[in-house]
């Protein structure tokens, strides 16, 4: 599931983003201002952040600029303002796309699309490195010292998926819908099967990283410090 951050703090807009992408899929995190959006970014493996310009604490310009030092997610910015000056403020603090209230939540849900799809692309080819072990996704093979593994495509997805966002907990209808997606009819106890066969093809090679299961909920990837 994507996880979508909205920073506002007019209670309303707050609710009305979130009950649009909610019933488009979307996990939607809320926070009033920038010191608890950033505290929530801390926390939680948020994909993008939609934040208003006028906020108490911290304007949208300078959240801006401390989301895009310290997260690489995409930003949109919300404004009442439409002044080129307030366009080019927000362009030089880091922001991605810019957006004026009043605006339609449909014009917000295309958007938001558009920048996960670039953001993605821009990913297909990174590495995740995790102590000697390195997963390549431009080449779907994984790396342990001189060691090159080549996995079954649904084991590598889910090895990478796990290593980008390591120490959360996924469900296994949170991981069937990432690594399978929302069409797959199967049992989702094929996240267990999985899970099972990367544990004995790593176990002995590495202690890098382990695959844990966090009882009553999901998996999650623990690497080492």
């Amino acid at each position: 599931m994507t996880n979508i951050l909205i920073v506002d703090d007019d209670r309303n807009i707050l609710e009305l983003i979130d009950t649009f992408l909610s019933e488009v899929g979307y996990k939607v995190y809320q926070a009033q201002d920038g010191l608890e959006a950033l505290k929530i970014l801390r926390q939680t493996n948020c994909q993008l952040a939609v934040v208003d310009v006028m906020m108490p604490y911290m304007d949208g310009y300078h959240l801006t600029r401390e989301i895009r030092q310290n997260f690489d997610i995409p930003i949109i910015l919300l404004t009442s303002k439409n002044q080129i000056e307030d366009k080019e403020q927000g362009y030089l603090s880091g922001t991605d796309d810019y957006l004026v209230k009043p605006f339609e939540p449909k014009e917000l849900l295309f958007r938001i699309k558009a920048l996960l799809r670039r953001y993605d692309k821009q990913s297909d080819s990174a590495t995740v490195t995790l102590g000697r072990t390195i997963i390549n996704k431009k080449s779907y093979e994984v790396h342990i010292g001189n060691v090159t593994i080549l996995l079954p495509l649904k084991e590598f997805e889910l090895l990478y998926f796990f290593a980008s966002n390591p120490m959360q907990v996924f469900s296994r209808v949170q991981l069937i819908e990432h690594i399978w997606g929302l069409d797959y009819e199967g049992d989702e106890r094929t996240v267990d099967v999985h899970i099972k066969r990367l544990r004995e093809r790593f176990s002995e090679l590495t202690d890098d990283f382990q695959i844990k299961t966090v009882r009553g909920v999901g998996y999650l990837l623990e690497a080492k410090k």
